[in-house]
């Protein structure tokens, strides 16, 4: 079967910023919707038409990926609106409107410094993958524009508000 929307492609992958550190490893196929919220619209590009077998070894300049790094959301917030139990590298959802994920990457006695961007936001990045099988999606999947649970995947819509996989 060929790669086209709507479907389902299980994929193999390693994901390398651009001096070689990896950043994620697929050693075993995952399954992803085509044609929905769980690829990036590049990784998508490369794929379509393709069938099992295919590999493809994309760059990824951060438009294209989780989107430039914006300073505008870092910020900071009293201490006191936190539980007793935080620390760097929890994520939740949360305020102001606009950003669904937060990410705490300081924790003092008076503020909590958070930062709304991606992970990945400003990183270019080497996506090595392989198409490991296609199928069709199935009903749910195609209303969902998902495969999983409705929580965006690594690669995600790269709006850059997406947790890491």
């Amino acid at each position: 079967m060929r790669i086209t929307s709507p479907c389902v492609v299980s994929l193999t992958w390693r994901l390398e910023d651009t001096l070689g550190h990896l950043i994620d490893e697929l050693a075993e196929p995952v399954e992803f919707f085509y044609g929905g919220d769980d690829l990036l619209a590049k990784v998508e590009e490369a794929l379509e038409g393709q069938d099992v077998g295919f590999e493809a070894h994309l760059h990824l300049e951060p438009e294209h990926a989780f989107g430039d790094y914006d300073p505008a959301l870092v910020f900071f917030e009293d201490r006191k609106i936190f539980s007793e139990h935080i620390e760097p590298g929890m994520q939740f959802d949360g305020l102001p409107e606009g950003v669904k994920i937060y990410t705490i990457t300081e924790v003092y006695d008076s503020h909590v410094v958070l930062d709304g961007n991606h992970p990945l936001a400003g990183i270019a990045l080497r996506l090595a993958l392989k198409v490991r099988d296609v199928r069709e999606a199935r009903e749910e999947e195609i209303e969902r524009g998902s495969v999983g649970l409705p929580v965006v995947s690594l690669m995600g819509t790269g709006r850059g508000d997406e947790p890491l996989h």
